[in-house]
């Protein structure tokens, strides 16, 4: 059967009152909130009419979200409850929630203290994901919102995260995959990654001075929970000159970055073992 079969209410501005809406991500969602909330699905039929799903678009929603471990039975699918995947899912929403919550002042105070910039970034693959950005009163302030995605092979934050990865997950990861160039700086092959992450990793924070974008500087620390994981990273960014090695300057920000990553840490439970 065709999901033209699908009744009126599934539609766009039924379901979402938003013409740019998907309906089936609308029907997905409306069935994980029943399963939620208790309901069973023993009764196909019964389920479709009160939810106003197509019964065969129910059955094959069960089976993909089945697939995907967002729901599970014990009974050969006679009746349906939430399954680890719906469930690791909300654990690391709640984590990375937890991890902006505490990172939120200390970044402030970070931003305070240096007048640069502070980024709050987790790894998704081969990107990172900026969570939190706090910026100086300046008019030189970082261009980098929240949401933000960025290479990670090319980004302090990202080099950061990927200095934790296993090395056959960094194999995986870049298997056959172009390093992107964004300056003369950036490392464009798996080995000089590798060398540049472990070199990072052994000092406890990354570097950069025109890696990713000419004439910005920057300087990144792990934060690990309290299993030890490394669950993200925080930087500071600004003007290049502020970034010169060897510098009076440049020790206050790495002092300042890998204190800041520590005093999350420890706030997620971390305990520096």
């Amino acid at each position: 059967m065709k999901d033209s079969a699908v009744p009126a209410t599934d539609t766009p501005d039924s379901e979402g009152g938003n013409t740019y809406s998907v309906p089936p991500v609308h029907r997905a969602f409306t069935l994980l909130r029943h399963i939620a909330s208790g309901g069973r699905c023993r009764n196909a039929s019964a389920t479709a009419r009160d939810l106003s799903i197509n019964r065969t678009t129910l059955i094959r929603l069960l089976h993909t979200l089945e697939a995907e471990r967002m729901i599970e039975s014990d009974d050969d699918g006679l009746s349906w409850q939430l399954g680890p995947g719906m469930i690791v899912l909300a654990a690391d929403a709640l984590k990375s929630r937890d991890v902006v919550r505490v990172a939120r002042p200390v970044m402030a105070r970070l931003t305070h203290e240096l007048g640069l910039s502070s980024h709050l970034g987790v790894l998704d693959g081969r990107e990172i994901i900026y969570l939190l950005r706090e910026t100086p009163n300046s008019h030189l302030v970082s261009n980098v919102r929240e949401g933000s995605r960025l290479p990670a092979h090319a980004t302090t934050v990202g080099r950061v995260l990927l200095g934790y990865q296993l090395p056959d997950a960094l194999e995986r990861l870049y298997a056959d995959v172009p390093l992107a160039k964004a300056t003369e700086k950036t490392s464009t092959t798996l080995d000089t990654l590798r060398a540049q992450i472990a070199t990072d990793r052994a000092q406890g924070f990354a570097w950069s001075a025109g890696n990713f974008e000419r004439g910005i500087g920057s300087c990144a620390a792990p934060i690990f929970d309290h299993q030890g994981r490394t669950i993200a990273a925080v930087n500071v960014t600004g003007p290049e000159a502020n970034f010169t090695l060897d510098t009076p300057q440049a020790a206050r920000i790495e002092i300042a970055v890998k204190a800041a990553a520590a005093e999350i840490s420890a706030a997620l439970g971390y305990s520096g073992a």
